[in-house]
């Protein structure tokens, strides 16, 4: 019972609790730390995942939160990063991590940079994907326009971006262009951190390191038999599969559409950064958008 304002003031103190809880028992997690660890720690936090840092490895124990059980690696990501998140489910560790595809190893990495959140229920497998030839080549957009040649991809995963503090892979902020209208200037300028592209065992997965969403069409997000352009839309911080093996190998077997959105590649992905298109848009065609992706997949596995 009570009234509004009351239930809404006690919603208000059981939170602070909380925040107060997290902040106590994080705080004796640190106290934990190793100078090195906290020093990648601290590199993550402040250059936002700008820098490359260190897995920061504790030994996996959970506390308890809320009255839940509590991994590290949630506590700091909730702290740090997402302060919604709830499961450690919810979290995927990147490739370059020292947890990825160790389920449940004596320790975990707690860096809340060394980790992305899940687009729905699927989770990744083991990282025994090995090292082979180019698995694929990248094209940069503007409109109609293609901007530089395309960048062949080699390493298992690669940084696509406009402005990292340090890091290599495919930076767009150096690819000049005559005569930019205001609009492709605006999004440029908000690309950033941009994305991370990793091949893993189980397909092809994006990391959106940037602050603004993006948006992802690709043949195996796509509803089997429905004619609709499927566009997804991934937030900060967020990691979807874009393009998954088992699926395309049934995608192949199926008979061949023809879409309204131009030609149909089934190992091409399309990544359009803040701008969104297709059916829910004023945008119908990905060449509207003033910045975009064209992921081209060699024969994969």
């Amino acid at each position: 019972g009570g009234s509004p304002e009351q239930r809404s003031r006690e919603a208000r103190s059981r939170l602070l609790l909380l925040e107060q809880e997290l902040k106590a028992v994080t705080y004796s997690l640190l106290k934990r730390l190793k100078e090195r660890s906290l020093d990648s720690l601290l590199e993550a936090v402040e250059s936002r995942g700008g820098m490359p840092s260190g897995c920061v490895l504790v030994a996996r124990t959970e506390v308890r939160l809320g009255g839940q059980a509590a991994p590290p690696h949630l506590l700091l990501g909730k702290l740090f990063r997402w302060p919604d998140l709830q499961h450690p489910a919810e979290l995927k560790p990147l490739c370059e991590c020292q947890s990825f595809g160790v389920a449940d190893g004596p320790t975990v990495c707690c860096n809340p940079y060394h980790f992305s959140r899940l687009c729905g229920p699927d989770a990744s497998t083991s990282p025994d994907a090995v090292k082979r030839s180019h698995w694929c080549n990248v094209a940069y957009w503007e409109h109609r326009t293609r901007v530089g040649r395309l960048y062949t991809v080699y390493e298992q995963s690669v940084s696509i971006f406009y402005d990292l503090p340090q890091g290599n892979g495919f930076c767009l902020g150096q690819l000049n262009l005559e005569n930019r209208s205001e609009t492709v200037r605006r999004t440029r300028s908000k690309i950033g951190y941009g994305i991370l592209l990793s091949k893993e065992p189980d397909g092809v997965w994006a990391y959106n390191r940037s602050e603004h969403p993006i948006f992802v069409n690709s043949p195996t997000l796509d509803i089997p038999n429905c004619r609709t352009l499927i566009v997804r839309k991934v937030m900060p911080g967020y990691s979807i599969k874009v393009f998954d093996y088992e699926k395309s190998c049934l995608l192949q077997h199926t008979a061949e559409l023809d879409y309204a959105d131009g030609p149909y590649d089934p190992n091409s992905v399309r990544i359009s950064f803040a701008k969104g298109w297709g059916p829910c848009y004023s945008r119908q065609f990905i060449t509207s958008c003033p910045c975009w992706l064209e992921i081209l997949l060699s024969n994969h596995r």
